[in-house]
């Protein structure tokens, strides 16, 4: 099995928990990271998208790993998803390229912000929703988002337990993880 991880985040240098995470797939076989932010920087024109594509049709298991920014993907992931993810190629007449593959999310959020009962009254999950969504649309399987909370408090101790679960995800077989599949089948 063949896993990408592509890495987000507008201060990746100084965020201390996705240097931290960012190091767990590197102790796990067939297992590329690609950092966005450090390939292309901020131009959305620089992204290449025929090597993004060639990286995406390769594996069997796309993990998109970022902070949850202004509710949403980061501003970088948003443009690259929008490059790469074209029509007839992952969606639309003849665009299978993604079908069957396993999306991954694993997300930083603060978690006194993404409940019910807080400042903006949505969860986790309703907020990834989108993505989810997205997922389907390509013809993904859709795993359970693993989300990390509170990192700017997280412990060093914590952080290598965080480790250790992006560890585990990204070793564990295919189909484990599981939370649902595309119902869009390719016509044969």
């Amino acid at each position: 099995m063949k896993t990408l991880v592509i890495l987000s985040h507008p201060n990746h240098k100084n965020s201390r928990v996705t240097q931290a995470l960012v190091q767990a797939p590197s102790e796990v076989e067939s297992v590329t990271v690609r950092n966005i932010d450090k390939l292309y920087g901020t131009d959305f024109t620089a992204i290449d998208v025929e090597a993004e594509k060639v990286a995406h049709e390769a594996a069997d298991r796309i993990v998109y790993m970022f902070p949850i920014h202004w509710f949403n993907l980061t501003p970088m992931l948003k443009a690259y998803m929008n490059a790469v993810w074209q029509y007839s190629w992952a969606f639309g007449e003849g665009g299978y390229a993604l079908a069957g593959k396993e999306m991954q999310v694993i997300a930083g959020a603060a978690e006194e912000t993404y409940t019910h009962g807080s400042l903006i009254q949505y969860t986790t999950a309703e907020i990834l929703a989108p993505i989810e969504a997205s997922s389907y649309y390509t013809s993904m399987t859709y795993n359970h988002p693993i989300v990390f909370t509170n990192s700017n408090a997280v412990s060093d101790e914590g952080l290598k337990e965080w480790q250790q679960i992006v560890k585990a995800h990204l070793e564990s077989p295919l189909g484990s993880n599981v939370k649902g599949v595309s119902l869009r089948k390719k016509l044969e």
